[in-house]
């Protein structure tokens, strides 16, 4: 048996044939879609690295069956940049050393995009890490993630004033 499942991923619509209901969407993203930004981690939900906006929402691939999201709108890394110009959460990262290895990377800053775009980010650094809590990094550049998302948040919301 064959099931369709139709997504907007990073602004594309995907219509994807799956044959088994029990695909992921990590692995629909991966396997089928060739998007591989998104991060295989622990595959149970508890590192981060396989996160996602899911219709502005963060949530963990590893965890979505692909076939419960239809219709749905996908955000992943490679959907963020406009051509050279980087997001301002991606920009900030750079700036602000939030990485080492890069393998939590993608996840890291798709997390702080939701968060932000949440309204949940601040300008209170115990806030933020409370709310990247779900991603982990390994090498420990927690301190600089921090830092990223406090100047990302400041930054795009001085776009916003200057925008009304």
């Amino acid at each position: 048996m064959t099931l369709s499942v139709t997504l907007t991923v990073n602004g594309a619509r995907k219509d994807v044939a799956l044959e088994d209901p029990r695909v992921t969407l990590l692995d629909l993203l991966r396997e089928r879609l060739h998007l591989t930004g998104t991060k295989k981690g622990c595959d149970r939900g508890q590192c981060g690295a396989c996160t996602v906006l899911v219709d502005g929402r963060r949530i963990n691939a590893c965890l979505a069956l692909a076939v419960s999201l239809d219709g749905a709108d996908v955000q992943t890394i490679e959907g963020l940049a406009e051509g050279d110009r980087l997001d301002p959460v991606q920009a900030a990262f750079i700036e602000h050393d939030g990485f080492q290895c890069g393998f939590c990377t993608p996840g890291q800053i798709m997390s702080a995009v939701g968060l932000i775009g949440e309204g949940d980010a601040g300008n209170d650094p115990q806030r933020i890490r409370e709310g990247m809590s779900g991603n982990l990094c390994r090498c420990g550049a927690h301190a600089g993630i921090i830092e990223a998302v406090l100047d990302a948040q400041q930054r795009l919301s001085t776009e916003e004033r200057s925008v009304a």
